[in-house]
């Protein structure tokens, strides 16, 4: 791996610490306040979005720009909607959409046709055989306006403890890999046909890869999540680099509007500045807009320092990037279908960093109903996540074959 350049240890601490705090037990749904229903009223002067609630709770408004977006933080809730809520909007709101964001906390992300701005906002207390209500009512306003009124979420807070990862991982002579579930929490990613979600396919799927290559003896591994969360993908980036990992592998199942019947197999892909084909580039389009989805603010943010040694660090990390993905697909075609020219690249955000080799694995189309089917079947995955631990093996092989941790865990099975 390129060591270049360093993060510094409070960073590392603190992204490690934040790790931890993510793979912390998730809130107790049964004690989680309860939404029961909700819907949009009014039209395109005045909007009313209006929630149902088992009982009343806190809420916090906040509202983004570019696109325009309305932001409800609520406590960490369970939402007893139908399958479609949210997907229709009406007068100011064009579509609405809500899911757990962080851990103790849920959030509801309405898009906004134009500049609003929030008239009022309460709780009704339920009264009879009524409900308590969140009530929200929008009205337009000035773009000027709304960009003088725009107020950020507070970041979410995780209680954290002093742990040992990082002294675990100078220690340890074994490469360690950080697997990354795709989407989660509010952002949901790509639904199949049946209703399949593409983030509980990530998560189950790199759950799997991520005991079988523990249960090598050779890598230590660690997930960016392993709950149903909404973790951004800058920090996600982050995690895997204070971890120091020598491998990150973005894991996703991807939809297609045209051709869904034909389109499936599986793919992986590299980072480049343009796009392999036009199918790569609106894939890595639509994966950079998870933050959006959920609510984050995307700052304008400096790039880092392109000096030498950077440019040298992402240059070599490219090399063994790509050598990666193309070893994963010569195992991947053993083990299922992968699609036509099944490296490619484009710019995804999530494979950014210059001195972690990255590649983001496509498992097939969610859109597609035979690849939905294989993409929540045992046997299909665990022939899958066979193929993935044999392409890991094969990076990694001349560093194991040095360090002799080949040797010593084959001598253990």
């Amino acid at each position: 791996m390129i060591r270049s350049i360093q993060v510094p240890i409070a960073a590392c601490l603190a992204l490690a610490l934040f790790t931890g705090a993510v793979r912390a037990a998730d809130t107790d749904a049964v004690q989680a306040p309860v939404a029961e229903a909700a819907r949009l009223a009014g039209d395109g002067v005045r909007t009313r979005f209006i929630m149902d609630l088992a009982e009343p709770v806190d809420f916090v408004i906040s509202t983004l720009a570019d696109p325009y977006r309305v932001i409800i933080d609520l406590p960490e809730t369970r939402f007893d909607f139908g399958e479609d809520a949210g997907k229709d909007g009406r007068g100011l709101v064009s579509a609405w959409r809500y899911g757990r964001f962080a851990r103790g906390k849920s959030r509801i992300v309405l898009d906004a046709v134009e500049p609003v701005t929030v008239d009022k906002s309460f709780i009704l207390p339920p009264v009879e055989d009524q409900p308590a209500r969140l009530v929200l009512d929008l009205v337009k306003t000035t773009r000027e306006a709304f960009l003088e009124g725009i107020s950020r979420p507070e970041p979410a807070s995780h209680a954290v403890t002093k742990g040992d990862k990082l002294t675990a991982k100078l220690a340890s002579s074994r490469p360690l890999i950080v697997v990354d579930p795709g989407h989660g929490g509010i952002d949901t990613g790509a639904t199949g046909r049946g209703g399949t979600l593409e983030k509980q396919v990530a998560l189950d799927f790199s759950s799997l890869l991520k005991r079988k290559l523990e249960e090598t003896g050779r890598y230590d591994v660690e997930m960016t999540r392993d709950g149903d969360v909404f973790v951004p993908l800058k920090k996600r980036v982050e995690i895997a680099r204070a971890l120091e990992a020598d491998l990150f592998i973005s894991v996703h199942a991807d939809s297609v509007r045209v051709g869904k019947n034909e389109v499936r197999g599986a793919s992986v892909y590299t980072l480049s500045e343009k796009a392999s084909d036009a199918v790569a580039a609106e894939l890595a389009e639509r994966e950079n807009r998870s933050d959006v989805i959920a609510g984050v603010h995307l700052e304008d943010e400096q790039s880092e320092v392109a000096d030498i040694l950077i440019d040298l660090a992402r240059r070599e990390t490219k090399k063994f990037s790509i050598f990666f993905a193309r070893t994963a697909v010569d195992e991947l075609r053993s083990a299922a279908r992968v699609i036509k020219n099944p490296h490619r690249s484009a710019g995804f955000r999530v494979l950014e960093a210059h001195d972690m080799p990255s590649a983001l694995v496509e498992l097939g189309y969610l859109s597609n109903r035979l690849d939905e089917k294989l993409l929540t079947s045992d046997e299909w995955r665990e022939r899958m996540t066979t193929a993935l631990v044999a392409a890991v093996d094969r990076f990694f092989r001349p560093r194991l074959v040095r360090s002799g941790v080949a040797s010593s865990a084959s001598s253990t099975q």
